[in-house]
């Protein structure tokens, strides 16, 4: 935003000043003659003051009647100082301020060719304007955080931080919990992912072709996501194409909810995956040793049911191929039958054999303590 500090002089006493930035300005013109005086008011673009001031200032116009003079120093400090702090750099202008008009961050790094990652704001359909992570590096970049599942306590079973599957408690009759993985409810913020549940607009108005999901040790701040990641990966099938153009979509066809579907049978789609940090091979190991004979690591596969038919969202990393998925598989409905009510919650049964014990049916500490960080292009 650039500002323009004017002065008009009429017989040399001035009669008009303005220091504006680029907006619609009301231009006061006086214009006097022998046998009365006219005030008109006019309203033009503040950039075509601008060039018409450049203009003026070179020309440097004269007529009997009135002269119109420019502050050449004071626009020039204007035009250095009076900018919001904004740079001509396209990364500085759209993380800063929201004046980058784009619905993704694969838009926006098309639309303005930005390279850096980072903060941005984005756009939705609607024209709510919201701020989040851009991963604009990665595999060509464009990538757009839009959720994390975060376990805030693993002994809360359904409690206040358990919005991927219910914060209302164990409880048949809530068969859907909270049902955050299909409604418009958003929640959290974007340097907050590696700390709370987070949930943003681009959840369910971004129509993606791809998913990537990072997981990060909790409560990383935000610069260190990438270097402190225990795992990268992403898919390059463009599932999304027929799968609902997002997880709200695609929950919809393929419901989240205690007691709609059983195990192997109504399962979800599993994709694979392309790693950038790490291997199929770490991520099974971060799983429990039991429940590396009941996945194949390398994928993600969505909506699967265990032996009580209690439905989890997402299994990040795997696709099952048992039906213990409680202890590799995240988020949910609202009821988990067995062990009432141990299993409930968004990180289900990770901790059945102790916490962070890496034992049995227990996962390892490394993947209790870090958030699922979930991104579309």
């Amino acid at each position: 935003m650039v500002c323009l500090p004017l002065t008009l002089l009429l017989n040399d006493r001035k009669v008009w000043e303005i220091s504006s930035c680029f907006e619609r300005i009301h231009v006061g013109i006086r214009q006097t003659s022998s046998r009365n005086q006219i005030t008109r008011s006019m309203m033009l673009p503040g950039i075509i003051v601008f060039m018409a001031a450049l203009m003026l200032t070179h020309a440097g116009a004269n007529t009997k009647q009135c002269r119109l003079e420019i502050d050449k120093r004071a626009l020039l400090m204007s035009l250095s100082q009076c900018s919001d702090g904004t740079s001509n750099d396209p990364a500085t202008v759209c993380s800063q301020h929201q004046k980058c008009v784009a619905q993704s961050c694969k838009e926006l790094k098309e639309k303005y060719s930005i390279k850096e990652d980072g903060l941005y704001y984005l756009t939705a359909d609607d024209g709510e304007v919201y701020q989040t992570y851009c991963d604009m590096t990665t595999n060509g970049g464009g990538w757009t955080l839009v959720a994390s599942v975060h376990e805030n306590n693993i002994y809360g079973k359904c409690t206040s931080g358990d919005r991927w599957t219910s914060t209302e408690g164990n409880d048949q009759n809530y068969p859907a919990g909270d049902g955050n993985w299909v409604n418009l409810a958003t929640f959290g913020t974007a340097s907050g992912a590696t700390s709370d549940d987070y949930k943003n607009p681009g959840y369910f108005d971004i129509s993606a072709m791809d998913i990537a999901v990072w997981h990060v040790p909790n409560n990383t701040p935000l610069k260190k996501w990438k270097l402190d990641a225990i795992l990268q990966y992403h898919t390059e099938t463009k599932f999304f194409l027929t799968h609902g153009s997002n997880l709200q979509g695609l929950f919809k066809l393929v419901p989240v909810t205690w007691n709609g579907g059983s195990c192997l049978t109504n399962n979800g789609p599993a994709i694979p995956v392309v790693y950038d940090l790490g291997n199929a091979d770490s991520t099974a190991k971060l799983y429990s040793p039991n429940g590396r004979n009941e996945f194949v690591a390398g994928f993600i596969q969505f909506r699967v049911f265990n032996h009580e038919k209690a439905a989890m969202a997402i299994c990040s990393g795997v696709k099952v191929t048992g039906c213990n998925t409680e202890h590799h598989c995240i988020g949910g409905g609202g009821y988990f039958p067995e062990g009432n009510p141990v299993q409930c919650g968004d990180f289900t049964g990770f901790t059945w054999n102790g916490y962070g014990t890496g034992q049995d049916w227990s996962v390892t500490k490394q993947m209790l303590e870090s958030a699922v960080l979930i991104f579309y292009r």
